[in-house]
């Protein structure tokens, strides 16, 4: 039985687990896993995940001793932490972890990454093989410019990228391509000499940037930065092999997607952590690799799009105009030909033209009166919904929270009072107390959400303060800042706007799985602008438009007091909403 609740009880505990990288902490595979990791496995687990990671950044520092250091300091770290798997998300990573595994991990499942069938697979242990694929990116510039006859390979990293692929395969890759064009490899150069090389390229050629985190005379660089020089001097196209390229120049090529990488190996670890023996699970061979382009590069080099392989993703393609102006041009051509119509049928009945434009003018106003009526009632029912609210908030909070109130002193007393049956009835009392004051509170909170009183008592500034402070939480940043904000606004307008940041928060809240939301009101002399952005999910705006009942009501709330929406929001890329109150509209009024 004793065994049978220790199972249990390490089924159910939180699990641990340890990332290692050999790279440093801003390096994109870290940023990638440290982002994707935790997200992967807390959502398959159903449970949160104790994560830690540690780097190495073993491209600069490839010294024994401070191979030795960095297990000291692991060691000591960790000292009586018992891990469930340790993630090794590079070769040399898992290298370290098998010299030191008795000092570090000993029984400790590792769940590993590496780029060649070719290696000791440690006892306890499962991984993901993926493969670079070099050829790939070749055979994808070939087909993007057929007159290839030049190469030029800039490979040169220490040890670090020996663990990721060594030169070897590189060239094992490449040599059956030697027969077609002529390969380069521009290894073990000084950084002034390899740019005056790259800027000196024969005709027909590309780069081929596959690291560079060190130089000749022994200078250190972030490859990805370094590669921005490369793309800056080379009188060629740039072609690389993973996507963390894409965006600094690069042409593209069959690239590894390093968050298929790290979902990879997530899934795997998840395997692990269910209490399946890493032993058991065959180290999985996968295909990293998608072949894309940056569509800027193709135009800037001039590489026609119809030479983009079928399956091939772009990146960063700008609409064409007709892409972007065909409902316009349709449009314009269909207006023309009604217009060429009309004007034909016009010059044959002028009367009748005329009678017509006189009934249209009627019916415009006709219709500009309906819809001044319509709005006008629009705002007052918008007005006599907050009257309603106020009416039923001060009910809860005079007559039912008072009640409640005095239902909680009664508690007090009775349970004050003690007596005979004070130890049968103690616990039902302090129960009764306990769900008294919980309704207490939930009719105060009910009441305060309906009539907020700061709002009306004194002013929008500190009702937004309000909200801004009752909509933090630990997963969500809420800030908020004002200028210039007259000290008295209308109360269609106050409530206006604040009735629309606090459904913008709770929208944010239900929906946007936002992390960080700003709330900015800015006084000017022509309007009153409030400003709310958060970095969540986003959405298509031209369907939610049409769809969300918030963005409606919102939209109402704004027509009743002349203002305006401007909405931009994209999937992945957070939502901007921007609402404006012209000033003539803030003038107080003796109603108001």
């Amino acid at each position: 039985m004793a065994g049978t609740s220790e199972a249990v009880h390490a089924s159910h505990r939180q699990k641990q687990v340890l990332v290692l990288y050999s790279s440093r902490r801003d390096s994109q595979i870290a940023k990638v896993g440290d982002r994707e990791l935790p997200r992967i496995l807390e959502s398959t687990l159903k449970q949160t995940v104790d994560y830690y990671s540690e780097f190495m950044d073993v491209p600069r520092f490839q010294d024994p001793e401070y191979d030795r250091a960095f297990r000291d300091y692991l060691a000591l770290k960790y000292k009586g932490q018992r891990f469930d798997v340790i993630i090794a998300m590079s070769p040399s990573i898992l290298e370290f972890l098998v010299r030191h595994r008795s000092e570090l991990v000993r029984e400790t499942p590792i769940v590993f990454f590496q780029t060649s069938s070719v290696f000791l697979r440690p006892a306890n242990s499962t991984g993901i093989i993926a493969e670079p694929s070099f050829s790939g990116t070749i055979d994808l510039a070939r087909k993007l410019q057929p007159d290839l006859q030049h190469v030029f390979v800039i490979i040169g990293g220490g040890k670090e990228w020996e663990g990721i692929a060594s030169e070897s395969m590189v060239r094992q890759q490449l040599a059956p391509l030697e027969s077609q064009f002529a390969v380069t490899y521009l290894s073990g150069m000084a950084t002034r000499d390899l740019e005056k090389h790259l800027s000196a390229l024969p005709s027909h050629s590309i780069v081929f940037y596959i690291t560079l985190n060190r130089d000749a005379t022994g200078q250190y660089f972030n490859s990805v930065q370094y590669l921005d020089r490369v793309v800056a001097v080379a009188n060629a196209p740039t072609y690389s092999w993973v996507d963390s390229t894409i965006g600094h120049g690069v042409i593209g090529g069959d690239l590894k997607v390093q968050e298929n990488e790290t979902a990879a190996i997530a899934q795997l670890a998840v395997r692990v952590l269910r209490g399946e023996p890493a032993d058991r699970i065959a180290p999985a061979h996968a295909d990293l690799n998608v072949a894309q382009v940056d569509w800027r590069e193709l135009r800037r080099w001039g590489i026609s799009e119809a030479r983009i392989p079928v399956g091939t993703l772009v990146r960063f393609r700008e609409p064409g105009i007709w892409d972007r102006y065909h409902n316009y041009i349709l449009g314009a051509v269909g207006l023309l030909g009604a217009q060429s119509a009309l004007i034909a049928l016009l010059l044959v009945q002028g009367v009748r033209r005329r009678e017509a434009e006189e009934q249209v003018r009627g019916s415009q106003a006709k219709l500009r009166a309906s819809y001044d009526r319509i709005r006008d009632m629009a705002g007052r029912l918008l007005m006599a919904q907050e009257d309603e609210r106020t009416r039923i908030a001060r009910e809860l909070h005079d007559d039912v929270g008072q009640q409640l109130a005095l239902l909680t002193i009664d508690l007090d007393l009775v349970r004050g009072a003690g007596g005979e049956f004070e130890a049968e009835t103690g616990t039902l009392l302090d129960d009764t107390l306990k769900r008294a004051r919980e309704v207490a509170k939930t009719v105060h909170d009910l009441s305060h959400r309906l009539h907020p009183e700061k709002l009306h008592l004194l002013g929008l500034v500190p009702a937004l303060s309000a909200i801004q402070r009752e909509f933090s939480l630990p997963t969500l940043t809420v800030r908020f800042e004002h200028r210039n904000v007259p000290a008295l606004l209308p109360r269609n307008v106050t409530l206006c706007l604040f009735r629309i940041a606090q459904e913008a928060l709770q929208n944010i809240v239900k929906h946007s799985a936002a992390h960080d939301v700003s709330i900015e009101l800015v006084g000017t002399d022509r309007e009153l602008t409030l400003t709310i952005v958060d970095d969540g999910t986003g959405f298509d705006e031209d369907s939610m438009t049409s769809k969300g009942l918030g963005l409606i009501s919102m939209g109402e709330r704004l027509e009743g007091v002349g203002g305006s929406l401007n909405i931009r929001s994209k999937p992945g890329a957070g939502t901007r909403l921007e609402i404006a109150v012209p000033h003539e509209r803030l003038v107080m009024s003796p109603a108001s």
